[in-house]
């Protein structure tokens, strides 16, 4: 909505006199809304908006551009991330609900869409896809905002309307197993070390029920088991049925701290170091 105002001079014999300042203000008649499909991120996630544009009036729009800076934020030095990029082809484009062949698309960053038509009386929506770059922040509690604008002959002002998503905030657990030595003598002695890492920004804590389970053969006699470098004591912190080789600790027992996230000052990209915990076990075969 533009404002504006004006003033009246009147002038008689010399003299001048201003009248009073009025204001006012410049309705559109149209009207734009942007709309996430998803609230929630993660890395490698695909996000669809919708932009919504609404024409009340009696004058087709025609020939407009639209932008989205894509979520572009400044990292110092003059940089700019973007934690979205336009899925290429992606882009649809209805007039009054009926498909449209898609305007022109410069995929940038940012996004630039021109030859956008609303017909009076009547709406347009353009859908389209991004990609979270590794550039999203992933820290708990991380916002990304994408505004688009709109500009272009019959519009006093660009119209602007943004949409945001917020980083999931969950534990990502993944568990890699090692065994050592890789030969062994029968009734030697061998270590299986599970390295257990979480790439989430939420410590896997107790509620989390975090459990390591194995059937190890050959069997283990004489097993001893540690947890970042600290004895599990059996029944407590595992079980263990040396016939059948069924290995188990115990729900819980096991937390794995949040990653951590350190942001590269040239790209604006984020590095993950996950949290770690370590699970030994050693016996006889």
């Amino acid at each position: 909505m533009a404002s504006f105002t004006n003033q009246a001079t009147l002038r008689y014999n010399g003299q001048t006199v201003s009248s009073n300042v009025v204001t006012g203000q410049m309705v559109s008649p149209l009207s734009m809304t942007k709309t996430a499909a998803e609230d929630v991120y993660a890395p490698g996630d695909t996000i669809a908006y919708v932009i919504s544009l609404v024409n009340d009036g009696s004058v087709t729009y025609e020939n407009l551009s639209l932008t989205d800076d894509l979520g572009a934020y400044e990292i110092g030095g003059g940089q700019r991330a973007y934690p979205l990029a336009y899925v290429a082809d992606s882009l649809r484009y209805f007039i009054n609900g009926v498909l449209q062949p898609a305007p022109a698309v410069t995929p940038g960053p940012p996004l630039g869409i021109t030859g956008i038509s609303v017909p009076a009386g009547g709406d347009a929506m353009l859908v389209y896809e991004t990609e979270i770059t590794a550039a999203a922040p992933l820290t708990a509690g991380s916002i990304v905002t994408n505004t688009a604008a709109l500009s272009g002959a019959g519009l006093a002002n660009p119209l602007e309307a943004g949409a945001s998503v917020t980083v999931e905030s969950a534990a990502e657990l993944s568990i890699l197993k090692s065994l050592s030595p890789a030969t062994v003598p029968e009734n030697g002695q061998l270590t299986y070390t599970f390295l257990i890492q979480n790439h989430g920004n939420q410590e896997a804590d107790q509620a989390a029920g975090v459990t390591v389970s194995d059937l190890f053969d050959p069997l283990l006699k004489n097993i001893s088991v540690s947890l970042d470098g600290q004895p599990l004591a059996r029944s407590s912190g595992y079980t263990y049925n040396q016939s059948s080789g069924q290995f188990d600790t115990v729900p819980g027992i096991i937390t794995v701290p949040a990653a951590a996230y350190a942001q590269t000052a040239a790209t604006g990209d984020w590095v993950v170091s996950p949290g770690e915990a370590v699970l030994t076990v050693t016996g006889t075969v």
